[in-house]
């Protein structure tokens, strides 16, 4: 997927450490190629595991599994639960494994549906946590019973915000995605959690390849 403008502006505003360090996080995030490894007749499979205090319907409605097909140089991402389906998209192949922005606008709707704010806003403001050095850490996690190498990046986009007071305990949403070369896909798992009042969390973890 290649940067977005708004993206490459924030980066060029930038100078030395805080540039590499923006652009290692954002290039980790977005990376390119991920699919790459994956057979055409292949599935990708992400089971997604939603709770949320204040909806909990809308919670139970999103909690499925999200599979990533593919056709010709297309991926097509579908939602599974109970044994209906609906589309999700269908993006270019090659430019890397869309589940991540199936991620941020899912956690961008939930928290506008929620806390009642603007989609508008809230993404922006998902936007510039991508302009801003994030916390990387380096791990190990177990894959098809195999300990692999991992770095997980947290972005806190609302931590700083002066709106935060208003958005019925989501000004804490942490946004956290552990990805591996060594993981099909590159995404082991992404995770957005608003603790506390929000009582929110929604998960999107690999559950194989088919």
């Amino acid at each position: 997927m290649r940067k977005s403008l708004t993206v490459l502006a924030a980066l060029a505003c930038l100078a030395g450490p805080a540039a590499a360090a923006v652009s290692e996080t954002y290039d980790l995030l977005f990376r390119e190629g991920t699919l790459d490894e994956i057979g055409a007749d292949e599935v990708l499979r992400y089971g997604r595991a939603v709770s949320n205090a204040a909806n909990p319907e809308a919670a139970a409605r999103d909690t499925g599994t999200v599979e990533i097909s593919f056709d010709a140089a297309m991926a097509n991402l579908r939602f599974e639960q109970g044994g209906r389906h609906r589309g999700l998209g269908t993006f270019p192949a090659s430019g890397g494994n869309p589940m991540i922005m199936y991620f941020y606008e899912s956690v961008v709707r939930d928290m506008a549906v929620t806390a009642g704010g603007s989609p508008f806003y809230i993404r922006n403001r998902v936007k510039e946590a991508l302009t801003r050095p994030a916390e990387v850490v380096s791990g190990e996690a177990e894959v098809n019973g195999e300990t692999v190498p991992v770095q997980t990046v947290t972005l806190r986009p609302f931590e700083s915000d002066p709106n935060r007071a208003r958005m019925r305990g989501f000004g804490d949403l942490e946004l956290r995605v552990t990805m591996s070369d060594r993981v099909p896909g590159w995404y082991l798992s992404l995770v957005a959690e608003a603790p506390g009042e929000a009582g929110y969390l929604s998960e999107l973890r690999l559950e194989g390849v088919q």
